[in-house]
């Protein structure tokens, strides 16, 4: 193969990655919006997996 085929098909590769990587934020950012959307009002789930009766071990 001649350098010019390989810098070109080496440009495609580059464009695509580009592309998939630009498609990937996209779509994240999208999802992250609806997500927001339809969490909006709920609590924040708790931080710690403790059951009931050791949390009133500890507050008590």
């Amino acid at each position: 193969m001649p350098f010019g085929e390989i810098g070109a098909f080496l440009l495609v590769l580059v464009a695509v990655f580009l592309f998939g990587n630009l498609w990937f934020h996209f779509v994240e950012t999208i999802l992250n919006r609806i997500k927001k959307l339809f969490t909006r009002r709920k609590e924040p789930p708790t931080w710690h997996m403790l059951s009931p009766d050791e949390e009133d071990r500890k507050n008590g």
